[in-house]
């Protein structure tokens, strides 16, 4: 992947689009330990949350969870380098079937 200065900023879902909520993580040399960071975090919510089903932790996760993103070099242009949300799903569903 690509080499660069990678940003790691988390935001608050309960608190959307309030910039003030948001912080930055810190600062990754390379993408792969960007997004491992980010989904640490998302991981880290979901394995807390004693929801039942893939839905109900992930509706938990977008209304109340941290959604981290990455800003630096794009590999792909107008493609965000990681999802939370989309991340959340697919982890939700595997977490529980």
């Amino acid at each position: 992947m690509t080499e660069g200065k990678w940003t790691v900023y988390v935001d608050d879902n309960f608190h959307y689009m309030d910039e003030e909520e948001r912080y930055c993580l810190g600062n990754f040399d390379s993408l792969d330990a960007a997004v491992a960071a980010c989904r640490k975090i998302v991981d880290d919510f979901l394995q807390d949350n004693p929801a039942k089903t893939a839905d109900e932790l992930y509706d938990q996760f977008t209304s109340f969870g941290k959604d981290p993103w990455i800003k630096g070099p794009s590999p792909a242009p107008d493609t965000p380098p990681f999802s939370a949300w989309d991340f959340a799903r697919k982890r939700c569903n595997e977490l529980r079937p």
